[in-house]
């Protein structure tokens, strides 16, 4: 491998520093480490404010030590997941950093949480937790009955669910994937949208589409809702009924209301798992409605079986930009009095 320094970093390193020194055994790794055009190490320096400099079948880390530190874990651990023949991308690599930043000083590293045992296996693809949090949800959805996910947009309540959902049909430890919504405007009136009731509820229910084409393909998913084995549908058809040995998954519960957030959690039956997702700040309900979802935190957090997972804007997965729209949001309901914290407790 030809000597380099990443495209990123611009003066070279002082001569009297001594840096961290990685090596590694497989050059083509370690090719597949530093990513196209080193855009990994790119990543890693600019979230921790480092100096990567490779040569030969080594990485010199030039910085504070503190995150020279973190550098050598992100590394390391990122190599363990290539050895594992893990792919390392741009996802990853920021899965580990944020990571990382928060477990420097605990027993736990990124391989750790990001490794082959916190993947959620879906037919098309794996998926894996890129927070903190997020890992400790995936840990939830394994291990609870009944798992609220809260939090603001972009997160990744649903996507994970969804993912964990699908996982379990696939290993067969459910029989069947129940997928539903509250019909609720958000700022639009559904009853002025063309169609049959079906085309009606589509716009509601298309993320949960979105997410299903995404990890079992459009022919597959077309196969499941029309056997039956994936049933997607608005939370009022769920009145009356008893499910056994499926997953229930609740999303936008923000907009239920406490009777309907109590007839859903009553539908469990034998073998059954429930997993309900919502944004206490994005509730659609008229003013003066209570949130069924926020009521449902209230009583039960603590209980045995149930776990509630709160996730904040340092969660946000998407674009960054979204984190700090969230923050921002957060900053003005905190000045005009609202005190929505999503941090707190609601």
């Amino acid at each position: 491998m030809a000597d380099k320094k990443t495209s990123n970093t611009q003066d070279q390193p002082k001569k009297d520093v001594k840096p961290l020194r990685l090596s590694f055994d497989d050059n083509q790794l370690l090719i597949n480490l530093c990513g196209h055009h080193d855009s990994n190490l790119q990543l890693i320096e600019e979230y921790l404010g480092v100096q990567l400099i490779v040569k030969g079948n080594q990485i010199a880390i030039f910085g504070e030590p503190t995150q020279g530190e973190k550098a050598k874990v992100v590394l390391e651990d990122l190599y363990e997941l290539l050895l594992k023949d893990m792919t390392v991308g741009a996802s990853e690599v920021t899965a580990a950093l944020r990571i990382t930043d928060g477990l420097i000083d605990s027993e736990k590293r990124p391989n750790d949480l990001i490794g082959d045992k916190a993947v959620i296996q879906t037919p098309l693809k794996k998926i894996t937790p890129r927070t903190m949090q997020q890992h400790v949800y995936v840990n939830a959805l394994r291990t609870s009955k009944l798992v609220f996910g809260a939090g603001p947009a972009g997160t990744g309540k649903t996507f994970m669910a969804m993912a964990m959902a699908i996982s379990m049909l696939a290993s067969k430890q459910v029989k069947k994937i129940i997928l539903t919504r509250p019909v609720v405007e958000a700022g639009e009136n559904l009853g002025f949208l063309p169609g049959t009731l079906e085309e009606k509820i589509d716009p509601y229910l298309r993320p949960l589409f979105d997410a299903l084409n995404d990890m079992v393909g459009p022919e597959k998913s077309k196969e499941y809702i029309e056997s039956g084995v994936i049933e997607i549908a608005p939370l009022a058809y769920m009145r009356g009924r008893t499910l056994n040995d499926c997953i229930m998954l609740l999303d936008e519960a923000q907009n239920t209301t406490p009777m309907q957030m109590r007839m859903f959690l009553t539908r469990m039956g034998e073998g059954s798992r429930m997993i309900v997702t919502g944004d206490p700040s994005q509730c659609d309900l008229k003013p003066g409605n209570p949130s069924g979802l926020r009521e449902a935190l209230s009583v039960l957090e603590g209980l045995k079986d149930i776990e509630v997972i709160r996730f904040s804007d340092i969660d946000v997965v998407r674009h960054a930009l979204v984190a700090r729209v969230v923050q921002a949001y957060d900053e003005h309901d905190r000045q005009i009095g609202m005190k929505i914290d999503n941090r707190g407790a609601w």
